[in-house]
Parts: structure tokens; C-alpha cells; sequence
């Protein structure tokens, strides 16, 4: 089922400059299945629907007793030490969220120092420049970690997770780093027979979704390995703390010598795949296209009459099978111009699974929308579809309402009158507009008062 936690992904990113194209030039063809891991974790970033994104990052100018952050309001970055002046990384810093980080930390006697933002580290730049370049923008909290102990990484990660709950808004947390550095002869630390375990080991503990091996690693095979990302991935672990993790390798090389990991940690709906769209589907991917369940729904049902069978779907990486879990949804159609043609759908899932819920939801919307005659044979080849999966609805007050992020369900006092918006969309800009139109869908007259709540949906669209 999707979960309301605002800490919606974390995940582990390389950081060597010769990804970025205007640095790596030519050489780049080494790199690029990390360059394309990179653009597949942005966009689990997105899917999540991320605000923010937390970087930790190794190179950050360090000090003995304090993890340090950069100071805005704008945060910015280039690579003119590598000759590459006019690749930039820059964005907003997240005032609100690194002040309740330094206020979760103080709590546990960690100071967090605040150093200048405009000349952000390679190991923070290198994953904001392709988060950008691959289409995320939000604001950022960028820090770096310090010589304290393990144990207070560990500590200090959780007081991250601290805050981001204290303030409810969607973040990712990206662990910055590397891996060995002495894999192969030649490589920039030297070459170690041994250094190759160490890779293994965390390659190998985030496959099995077993992230405390991490932490529990051989200390002396971290060093014999020359790394320089495990304490991001420490933090990391204190960030998921408590949270079941949702795991997957997306990319693991090493051509120079240097282990190169991107990988997910934890995934918003750990029961759900990220959502997807058309034009990044392909025939390999871990997932079905949900609205491509809604589509065959229709075209079955409105040709034949008959209601397909649920299929059997592939488990996701964390080892759930996301269209067998229980969740509300709508399924809309629209035609190939845009024109709203059906939309039925659930709050409170009524199915024993997700599938269900769509092939139903899908026939209704076809055939039973009150605002529109059925859905004929003739019309199908100009439609399309998107299925929109909800969270389950939670009591608020109408200062919690965001029509960007949150849906609202507004009832008045008896429960008999109900109106629903899905978020997110067209033209409505603020929470009296959401909850005026959801009130007159109800018949609610304007000026009387409502019980609200809100959900969120991702949304699956062709």
C-alpha cells in the first residue's frame, strides 16, 4: 500500500567528473551505464515527487567535530577545475528543512556548521548537475560529514530522518561516493588484491536488501579498499532507520580502477513501482504499464463484453508484488485532444488487489460516468489513459491542504455529502479553489461547514 512517509527515497550516486560530458568528453563512453544509472535514479526521484533532495557528500570541506552544510539561499556549483567552466550545478538551498536539521541535531549533541554555498565540492555537484540535467529541480540541504565516529553518522543520519518527519514535506536523500579505489594496477589509490571484497560486500548487502551489513562491514577491509563514500552510506543508513528498506543495485562498474555504484536504498511506495509514462517504458522494464492495463480493460470489455482476468504481475525490487496490494485508485480517460471522456474511481479500495481495482474502475469509467454515454468501439483508437494510485485519506485541517502535492476529500457534518479532487491539477492553484470545487461536486453550498481530508495519488499516465 503507498505510505504517507515524507522521506519518499533514498539512494547512493557516484561522483567522478569524468560523467559529466563537458568534463569527460570522449572518455565518457567508459562511464556511461553509470551516466545512465544516474538518469534512472533522477527519475525515481521525480516519481517519488521530492521537494528536496539531501546530498551528503565525502568532499565537502571537513571538520574534526562537526558535519558541515552549505550555506544559501542559492547553492552553486561548476567544474572549471576540471576545464569545464560552463557545466554549473546550482539550485535553492532549503532553509526551512537544514535549520530543523541542525535544531535535530543539537538535540543529540551534533553541531552542524554552516560553510559558504557557492563553490559547492565535486561530490555534490556532480549529483545535483544530473539530477538537473535529467529533469528533477527542487531545493537542496547540501552537507558533508566530519571525523567523528561511526556510531555518530549512524546518529547524525537519524536526526536528518528527524527532521524531514517534523516537517512532512516530500525528500530524497542521496548518498554521495565512491567505492574502492584500488581495484585495478594503476588505479588513482593504488592497486590492492583485497580491495575488490569491500565492493562486494556493499554491492552484495544492498542486493539482498540487508543495508545493517553495511554498517557492520570490516573496518580494515574499508581501508585496505581506499573508499570514499562509506560514511555517506553510513548517514544513509541512519536516515532509513526504522523504515523498511525497498533495495536495488541500479548500476555497479568499475573501468578505472574506481567502483562506481548507483543504487536505490528505500522507494516511496515500497509496494508500488515508480510511476511511468510512455515515453521512458521499454521492453525490459521491472514493471507492467499500469495504464496499459487500464487500455486493455477497455478495448476488451467495449469489443467483446468480457472483463479481463487480473494478470499475474512481476515482484518489485524490494520482493512485493505491487499490483497485488490493496489500494484505492481512479482510472480517466481522455481522448487523444485532451477532452475528459470518463473518470470512476475509489477512495477505500473495495478489491482484494490493485489490479482489480483498476480493470473495474477502468469498465466504469468507460461505461458508467453519468457525464458522458459509453464508451463506443469506434472511439478507441483516439483515447488514452492514466490510473492515478492513492494513498489512504487522513483527517487535516485546510492550512495542511497543497493542491500540487495532496488531493482533498470534503464531507459535511452529517458524512452524507462527499466531494473528491485528485491533486495536481490544471488550473487549480490553491486550496479554496480545491476545496470550493470538491464542496459544489458534493452539492455542499458554499459557506457550510466541511470535514476535510487529504491523500496523495501518483499518477500513471500514457
Amino acid at each position: 500500500m503507498p505510505h504517507t512517509n515524507p522521506l519518499v527515497f533514498a539512494g547512493i550516486a557516484p561522483h567522478p567528473p569524468i560523467m559529466v560530458p563537458e568534463v569527460g568528453r570522449d572518455a565518457i563512453a567508459e562511464v556511461r551505464s553509470s551516466i545512465d544509472g544516474m538518469a534512472s535514479l533522477t527519475q525515481r526521484i521525480i516519481d517519488c515527487g521530492a521537494e528536496t533532495v539531501v546530498v551528503i557528500s565525502p568532499h565537502a570541506p571537513l571538520d574534526p567535530s562537526a558535519f558541515v552544510a552549505y550555506d544559501g539561499p542559492q547553492l552553486y556549483g561548476d567544474f572549471a577545475n576540471f576545464r569545464a567552466p560552463t557545466a554549473t550545478a546550482h539550485a535553492e538551498l532549503d532553509e526551512e528543512l537544514l535549520n530543523e536539521i541542525t535544531l535535530a541535531a543539537a538535540e543529540e549533541n551534533l553541531v552542524v556548521m554552516r560553510i559558504r554555498g557557492f563553490d559547492l565540492d565535486h561530490g555534490t555537484a556532480v549529483p545535483l548537475y544530473f539530477l538537473q540535467r535529467n529533469g528533477w529541480n527542487g531545493k537542496v540541504v547540501a552537507l558533508g560529514y566530519s571525523f567523528l565516529s561511526n556510531d555518530e553518522h549512524l546518529r547524525f543520519g537519524r536526526c536528518v530522518r528527524a527532521a524531514i518527519q517534523k516537517l512532512g514535506h516530500r525528500v530524497a536523500f542521496v548518498a554521495s561516493g565512491d567505492l574502492s579505489h584500488r581495484l585495478k594496477p594503476g588505479a588513482p589509490a593504488g592497486y590492492n588484491s583485497e580491495a575488490h571484497f569491500f565492493d562486494e560486500a556493499v554491492v552484495d548487502a544492498i542486493r539482498s536488501c540487508e543495508v545493517n551489513r553495511i554498517i557492520d562491514i570490516d573496518q580494515e577491509l574499508r581501508r585496505t579498499a581506499g573508499e570514499c563514500g562509506y560514511r555517506s552510506m553510513l548517514v544513509a543508513c541512519g536516515v532509513i532507520d526504522q523504515t523498511n528498506p525497498n533495495c536495488e543495485v541500479i548500476n555497479y562498474e568499475a573501468p578505472f580502477g574506481v567502483g562506481y555504484l548507483v543504487a536505490q536504498l528505500l522507494s516511496s511506495y515500497a509496494g508500488l513501482p515508480p510511476a511511468a509514462s510512455a515515453d521512458r517504458a521499454d521492453e525490459t522494464s521491472a514493471y507492467p504499464d499500469i495504464p496499459a492495463l487500464a487500455r486493455q480493460t477497455v478495448e476488451t470489455f467495449v469489443t467483446t463484453g468480457e472483463i479481463i482476468h487480473a494478470p499475474d504481475p512481476p515482484a518489485t525490487a524490494g520482493g512485493s508484488d505491487f499490483l497485488s496490494a490493496r489500494a484505492g485508485c481512479f482510472v480517466s480517460i481522455k481522448t487523444r485532444e485532451g477532452e475528459l471522456r470518463g473518470c470512476i474511481g475509489t477512495v477505500d479500495p473495495v478489491k482484494d488487489t490493485l489490479a482489480e481495482e483498476i480493470i473495474a474502475n477502468a469498465i466504469s469509467a468507460a461505461t458508467r460516468d453519468p457525464r458522458f454515454s459509453p464508451v463506443q468501439k469506434s472511439e478507441l483508437p483516439n483515447l488514452k489513459y492514466s490510473v492515478d494510485v492513492l494513498s489512504p485519506p487522513e483527517r487535516c485541517a485546510f492550512e495542511d491542504l497543497d493542491p500540487e502535492i495532496y488531493g482533498v476529500i470534503v464531507e459535511d457534518e452529517s458524512g452524507f455529502r462527499r466531494g473528491l479532487l485528485l491533486p495536481g491539477l490544471e488550473g487549480i492553484k490553491t486550496a479554496t479553489q480545491q476545496v470550493e470545487i470538491a464542496s459544489s461536486k458534493a452539492g455542499i453550498p458554499s459557506g457550510t461547514p466541511v470535514k476535510l481530508s487529504r491523500f496523495r495519488a501518483d499518477r500513471y499516465s500514457e
